[in-house]
């Protein structure tokens, strides 16, 4: 499936428009924006990174697609993104962020499958089986720091207890699919795709090829996951 999307500052896609939700937590105010399902069977909820906001491509993307398969999809906003800050907290205070907004999107009584990109995904795979989600979505997962492999993160992806999968840009300086280990998680490549999931335009396939294969992929597994 090819998925066009408008494009904003920085190459990033301008956020589908949706009921929003505030969030107070301990931390600060969050924010949901929803894009939901005519008939949801289950909810995707979706945390970005450390270096933008929901603004980012692949959410954009699953968020304008997946809602038509019945998937109502929550593009949440942290604190530190909401109060307009630059730069990120510490993970523990993202966490604290996440876990805060978790009733409002289990408030449809619905399945939820916690997602992120980047950053938001190492919150998703440390807090996602003590929420009781049906499983993890780890786009872009940042295996280590770049030209830093030494210094590995996959031990938080390896112990979801869920089932999980990643999504991952064949060239992402964060970790290259090749360099995941071996897990019970499913890993899929967006070929020529970097950290934020960009080709160059001299790849042989497009930037909405690209996306199209993570919509595809995301929506495949997410019919594949166990209904209880």
């Amino acid at each position: 499936m090819n998925v066009s999307v408008s494009q904003g500052e920085g190459g990033s896609a301008v956020p589908v428009a949706g009921e929003r939700v505030t969030v107070a937590t301990s931390v600060g105010d969050a924010r949901v924006t929803w894009a939901r399902a005519k008939r949801p069977r289950l909810v995707l909820a979706l945390g970005h990174g450390a270096g933008g906001g929901i603004e980012a491509r692949d959410l954009v993307a699953l968020a304008e697609v997946l809602p038509a398969g019945g998937v109502s999809v929550a593009l949440v906003e942290q604190p530190w993104r909401v109060a307009g800050k630059k730069v990120a907290p510490a993970p523990k205070t993202l966490d604290t962020g996440w876990r805060a907004v978790w009733p409002e999107l289990t408030r449809a009584g619905l399945p939820v499958v916690a997602g992120g990109r980047s950053a938001g995904a190492r919150v998703v795979c440390r807090t996602g089986y003590e929420l009781g989600a049906r499983g993890v979505l780890a786009l872009s997962f940042p295996l280590h720091p770049p030209g830093r492999p030494e210094r590995s993160r996959a031990e938080e992806l390896l112990g979801t207890g869920l089932p999980t999968l990643v999504v991952q840009g064949g060239r992402d300086p964060f970790g290259r699919p090749e360099e995941f280990p071996a897990g019970s998680h499913g890993l899929a490549e967006v070929a020529y795709g970097d950290h934020g999931f960009a080709v160059p335009k001299k790849a042989p396939v497009t930037q909405e090829e690209a996306l199209g294969v993570i919509t595809d992929t995301v929506g495949a597994w997410l019919e594949r996951l166990p209904a209880d």
